[in-house]
């Protein structure tokens, strides 16, 4: 099932690129630093806890935590040290409990790596475990553990693969070098997971501007001899690199409201992910780094650095040649869907693909919000068809039902509406803020609902033991009244007795009355 040609989708735009500041730069390896924080939740599910002690010696890939169920993905140590403190520490997007390892320099791999694999003859389930066991997550920025994905993918039976290389926020680089420099680890990790779920079509999406890749990877298909995958250019417009609006690129399908890919038959997975997968099966390598775009005005050589995890973001940015003096704001991500920094005292995750430093220029500041004029213009910008200005006015009113009704959970907080908006409205921050509400209010009205069953059931229960214990003493009132009437009939001789002497009782009160033995005198009697 080959496509020749591509769909669209609505909405969307074109926004500067900022390509050209990182792009030329080659992939560099950050140093060892003195100190890795190494959080224990980089993925989406439960946090890991530490299997790990205070003192503990680790090599890197050594696990030092572990989720407490099966959604998650493993912790490692990005290099070989000592454990020096197990504490929460400040992270990108709160606080967090931290494995804190004071690095020995040596960097030495852990001898307890699992094995290589034969990427041509492992099954899934082996595929699968290897994934969770190496804490391979979505590494585009979702994080989303990998082996559950596959693992959903599998009993879907999805019949389309497709490698998303697109980085469609301005400025982040990170997975243009992966293809240019890896395009043949990128090939393996694809053809690993198109074999193991026996797809039907695999195809390998970048921009279509990024020719320089995309000669990368089409060099990597002749040198494998690989001939069931195949490379497509989308158009370089936001934000076509995002799941949904891919797939609808691609296919002309679009995911169902509430639903995912693997509804329609369909597997997205990041140029990273696989590339990743692909060192866990064949070397048996933990994720303990990443690829990192550090780029912006607000640098002085704008770089792609990859750096282990844990690493703190200050030292990336020395790396890139540190601040310039029009430095003004720190950004995790791209200007559109990243988070705003207030220190570079953090450190690396797995879903940290870019740190934006910007100037006034880049990132301006926000500007006061005017009234919403109805121009429509967030609309046309939206790529999911919804109404901005119509979740603005519900959003105001705390109107969470309407929020909902009007799709709210279909917003990807893309952030073309608020880049978009005459009036400066934070529609996306709006938007965020009434999710965040929603959530809420559905986890009090689930704990409410909790408490109601198990009041219920409390009542129940103690109804039960109610009637239970009313039915033990009616069986025992019945089986004491048996007993009395067997006794009643003579059978029983100490019945027997106790009659005997109430009779004997009886008759020595009768005795002891006056006149008892003697004749009563008759009429005649007197006479005579």
């Amino acid at each position: 099932m080959m496509r020749s040609r591509l769909f669209g989708f609505p909405g969307g735009l074109r926004l500067p690129r900022w390509k050209d500041l990182s792009d030329h730069a080659a992939i560099m390896t950050a140093p060892v630093p003195d100190k890795l924080i190494i959080p224990l939740q980089q993925h989406t599910g439960d946090a890991c806890r530490p299997v790990v002690a205070v003192g503990d010696r680790v090599s890197r890939g050594d696990r030092v935590g572990q989720p407490p169920g099966y959604y998650g993905a493993c912790i490692h140590a990005a290099s070989s040290g000592t454990v020096i403190a197990l504490e929460n520490h400040p992270v990108i997007g709160g606080s967090a409990p931290c494995v804190v390892i004071r690095t020995d320099g040596a960097d030495t791999w852990s001898p307890c790596l699992p094995p290589p694999l034969d990427p041509g003859n492992i099954g899934t389930e082996t595929l699968i475990e290897r994934l969770w066991s190496c804490g391979v997550v979505g590494m585009g920025g979702a994080t989303f553990p990998t082996d559950i994905k596959l693992a959903a993918a599998r009993a879907a039976g999805v019949r389309l693969l497709i490698i998303n290389g697109i980085e469609c926020e301005p400025g982040i680089t990170c997975d243009d070098r992966l293809i240019r420099e890896r395009a043949r680890e990128v090939v393996l990790g694809t053809r690993l997971f198109r074999d193991c779920l026996a797809v039907d079509e695999t195809l390998l999406a970048l921009e279509e501007d990024r020719t320089e890749a995309r000669t990368a990877l089409e060099q990597a298909l002749a040198d494998t001899g690989e001939t069931g995958i195949r490379v497509v250019s989308v158009p370089a417009r936001y934000p076509s690199g995002s799941e949904r609006q891919l797939i609808e690129q691609l296919t002309g399908r679009e995911v169902p409201s509430g639903g995912l890919p693997l509804d329609i038959g369909m597997l997205c997975q990041n140029v990273g992910t696989v590339a990743a997968a692909w060192r866990a099966v064949t070397r048996g390598e933990p994720v303990t780094g990443r690829i990192v775009t550090v780029t912006g005005q607000g640098v002085c050589r704008p770089a792609n650095i990859e750096a282990r995890l844990g690493t703190p973001l200050a030292e990336l940015i020395e790396l890139a040649g540190g601040y310039t003096d029009s430095a003004a704001r720190l950004v995790m991500g791209g200007p559109m869907m990243g988070v705003s920094l207030t220190t570079d005292a953090l450190p690396l995750t797995k879903g940290c693909n870019c740190l934006l430093v910007g100037d006034n220029g880049d990132l301006p500041a926000p500007q006061p919000a005017m009234p919403c004029i109805r121009c429509g213009a967030c609309a046309d910008a939206c790529p999911v068809l919804l109404l901005p200005q119509q979740l603005h006015w519900h959003a105001l009113g705390q109107n969470l039902d309407s929020l909902r009704s009007a799709g709210l959970d279909d917003c990807i907080e893309c952030g073309a509406c608020a880049v978009v908006c005459p009036s400066h409205i934070p529609l996306v921050r709006e938007f965020r803020d009434a999710k965040t509400a929603i959530a809420m209010r559905d986890l009090e009205r689930e704990r409410a609902e909790r408490a109601r069953q198990r009041f219920a059931f409390r009542q129940q229960r103690l109804e039960r033991e109610r009637r239970e214990a009313e039915e033990q003493r009616r069986r025992k009132k019945e089986a004491l009244a048996r007993a009395s009437e067997s006794a009643s009939g003579g059978d029983d001789p100490r019945k027997a007795a106790i009659q005997a002497a109430v009779e004997r009782a009886r008759r020595k009160r009768a005795a002891s009355r006056p006149g008892h033995g003697q004749s009563v005198p008759t009429a005649d009697d007197e006479r005579t």
